[in-house]
């Protein structure tokens, strides 16, 4: 072999491992966002999915296998405004990846690009789990998927530059069946305006705001503190005049508390996905709020 052949041989296998040729690898906090790097990402991306969604998103463990994919993540996707606070920052710190660390292109926190509900005036342990920067749950509402769709894209193409073109695609054909999507949810959930809702978490909030329907008391006293046999009674008290329709849990949420409550005051009990796979018919994005409102709208006939 003489030395042109060497170094014909050595440029290709540089060229096979440069960015171009690889795929990117993307660590997603929660299946929401998996389901999105996926929607956008194509063939060009590997997606590390780091919980489930019958996994409470609040207490996920930093397992040393979470740790090994966000050392080796060019992206990391996340909700933020503290809902991974227990679990994240460790986990950032653990792996030690300068790229995905907070504050570079590389990381993408979704709610701070969104309008977030339930800002507190004021924080006061004594009021349960309560988020400073607002309520974290912001997936449910599908305007806020196409709104962190666009800034995962802006920071695909920004990253993986060689492959711009290919993620600006996927994200036009992605943002247009989304934004038919949701005309379409809209006009099936019409029905659904005004429904009195009682959710188990704060969860449901985004859902419950983008559909009209108003959320009249949690089963949960505050928030993260599992209710007492003294506060479902009182729950059964106050619903037992006819103030609610329906009772909603999420999947990841164990449903002793509200079928009990349903079963004392003959309201149905729903069980809604919260996320891709939360639910049978929750598989993908689109099928998220395709289940999430044929759940609702079961209750109405």
């Amino acid at each position: 072999m003489n030395r042109w052949t060497r170094f014909a041989g050595a440029l290709a296998l540089c060229v096979a491992c440069s960015p171009a040729f690889a795929k990117m690898d993307i660590f997603a906090c929660l299946p929401e966002w998996a389901a999105l790097a996926t929607e956008l990402g194509g063939d060009k991306v590997s997606v590390y999915q780091a919980s489930n969604a019958l996994q409470d998103p609040h207490h996920i463990e930093a397992r040393p296998s979470l740790v090994a994919h966000m050392r080796g993540a060019d992206l990391a996707i996340c909700t933020g405004a503290e809902l991974e606070i227990g679990w994240l920052p460790v986990l950032l710190k653990t792996a030690g990846n300068t790229k995905v660390q907070p504050g570079q292109p590389g990381f993408i926190s979704a709610a701070d690009f969104v309008d977030r509900l339930e800002v507190p005036t004021r924080l006061d342990r004594a009021d349960g789990d309560v988020h400073p920067a607002g309520n974290p749950h912001i997936q449910l509402d599908p305007h806020n998927i196409a709104k962190v769709g666009l800034v995962l894209t802006q920071r695909l193409e920004q990253i993986d530059g060689a492959n711009a073109a290919y993620y600006e695609a996927r994200s036009k054909d992605f943002q247009g069946r989304w934004q038919q999507a949701i005309s379409r949810w809209e006009k099936e959930a019409a029905p659904l305006k005004g429904l009195r809702v009682v959710p188990y978490h704060k969860d449901s909030v985004y859902l419950i705001n983008w559909l009209g329907m108003v959320e009249v008391m949690n089963v949960e006293p505050k928030p993260g503190i599992p209710p007492s046999a003294g506060h479902l009674s009182e729950l059964v008290g106050r619903l037992k005049g006819g103030a609610a329709d329906v009772i909603v849990r999420s999947a990841y949420q164990d449903p002793k508390a509200a079928t009990s409550l349903a079963a004392m005051t003959n309201l149905p009990a729903v069980e809604l996905p919260y996320t891709v796979g939360g639910t049978p018919g929750a598989k993908d994005l689109f099928g998220l709020f395709d289940d999430s409102i044929a759940r609702l709208k079961a209750v109405k006939k």
